[in-house]
């Protein structure tokens, strides 16, 4: 069948119809996959369009894929970071939902809790496990969302779940089945789609899931998980590894709208932000990511960094509150005690801070020569510098004022007794045989040893108060 595509606006084939492929032995993609050699990354030369939808956004699993990876957040611990989400997401919406699990007493007062708060975003959906009565659980809390895990690559059918591809799509087909009769939206999360068969088991399995959803007159939503970071962003790799590709394929064989599309990867790989933003061109709204990328092993998609994505793609923060970000990594540091590497773009200490002495010197001519962009407007978070024997009067009272935030008449200047100070002891460590920069952690140690300063500890986020 020929007919104009509501896509392209062109005449296009409509005639791929995908059969399941049910075959006797696994497919486990061993010449991409050898397992005791570095995964291949093999070409095919087929490029597919760039379909940028329309509208993109962030969808949050913090409190699910984030919360399963380090210990459990307390009731309030959500409910603070829900608030901060809501706010980093800004009055539109750009991170539209937050997922729950809902199995024990705890996880159902922190998602009465969020609810309560009255807040338009992030919607609350939640996780649950594939049957009738976790349906019923959903439905009790008026939950109109919720994710179900559809493993797609046979690893998992027949090696975890001990199945044939037919029985397990006709099990995930009955689960979805019971997901509609509870008249709740499903969320199919396609485990493990880089190691899929995609056109003998995802697309036919997917061309069900939008029939079903036709007939039932409610949308069920695509998450195509990455779940071993293997996908790749660049052109012409070939699937399963392509990521260009499974977007493609899920939106011109199985008809699955922009709206509808979600990615959902991992870091293994360091390709967990490249990934999400090709998902993005390529035809997916929604890419789904976690708080300081948190998550199973190497970690998911930092919100963080899609949130700088999408302005850098957009043109807009449309109407995001990025010095969130900073409150949220604060609030990691202080109040969760995670430890966040010193080196992490937006959050991590020093992300911003300069260590060689020529750098330095351009910084505090100006800042523009060597940082990103205005990380104090857009992140709260004054430019630095590391101190070394170059670093000088200006240099130590820079790095003072920078580390505590200090402003107006709090701000000190190079003839500050302190700086004074510090500046001979920072001379006598050089002279003493020294060659590396000075840690924070050093030199905070000294100002407390020094100073009679009540100065307010480095980064709280009391500091703006």
């Amino acid at each position: 069948m020929i007919e104009i595509s509501d896509k392209t606006n062109l005449l296009e084939q409509k005639s791929y119809r995908y059969q399941l492929q049910d075959v006797a032995e696994p497919n486990l993609y061993r010449e991409v996959y050898p397992y005791d050699e570095v995964p291949k990354m093999t070409f095919n030369h087929r490029r597919v369009p760039i379909n940028m939808p329309k509208e993109i956004w962030i969808t949050d699993t913090s409190m699910r894929d984030g919360q399963q990876s380090v210990e459990p957040y307390t009731v309030k611990q959500i409910v603070d970071l829900y608030k901060l989400l809501s706010r980093l997401g800004g009055p539109k919406g750009i991170i539209r939902q937050t997922e729950f699990f809902i199995y024990s007493k705890k996880d159902i007062e922190a998602l009465e809790s969020c609810r309560a708060l009255g807040l338009k975003f992030p919607e609350i959906t939640t996780w649950i496990r594939a049957n009738r009565e976790d349906f019923k659980l959903v439905k009790s809390l008026d939950i109109k969302e919720t994710g179900i895990l559809v493993s797609a690559s046979d690893y998992h059918i027949f090696k975890k779940m001990k199945m044939t591809r037919s029985q397990a799509m006709n099990y995930y087909l009955q689960t979805v089945s019971d997901a509609f009769e509870a008249g709740v939206i499903p969320r199919c999360h396609l485990e493990d789609i880089t190691r899929a068969d995609f056109y003998g088991f995802v697309v036919p399995f997917v061309n069900e899931l939008m029939k079903m959803s036709r007939d039932a007159g409610i949308p069920v939503k695509i998450r195509a998980c990455d779940t071993m970071g293997y996908g790749v962003p660049l052109p012409e790799v070939a699937l399963p590894r392509s990521v260009p590709g499974i977007i493609y394929g899920l939106q011109h064989y199985a008809d699955v709208p922009s709206e509808q599309l979600e990615w959902h990867g991992h870091n293994d790989f360091y390709k967990a932000v490249s990934n999400a933003s090709t998902a993005w061109l390529y035809g997916a709204s929604a890419v789904n990511c976690s708080l300081l990328g948190i998550g199973e092993r190497t970690g998911n998609i930092p919100v963080e960094a899609m949130v700088f994505e999408y302005a850098s793609m957009r043109g807009t923060l449309d109407g995001m509150d990025p010095t969130a970000i900073t409150e949220i990594a604060y609030y990691f540091r202080d109040e969760m005690g995670y430890r966040i590497p010193e080196t992490t773009p937006f959050v991590g200490r020093n992300f911003n801070v300069t260590r060689a002495g020529i750098h330095a010197d351009g910084l505090m001519k100006d800042e523009e020569i060597y940082n990103i962009f205005n990380t104090k407007k857009l992140l709260n978070r004054d430019a630095s510098v590391m101190v070394t024997k170059t670093s000088g009067l200006a240099g130590i009272a820079y790095w003072i004022n920078s580390n505590y935030q200090l402003e107006g008449d709090r701000k000190l200047d190079k003839h500050d007794p302190l700086v004074i100070a510090m500046k001979a002891w920072v001379d006598q460590e050089y002279e003493d045989g020294r060659i590396t920069v000075l840690s924070n952690h050093e030199l905070e140690e000294k100002i407390a040893e020094l100073s009679d300063y009540q100065l307010i500890h480095p980064h709280s986020p009391k500091q703006n108060d």
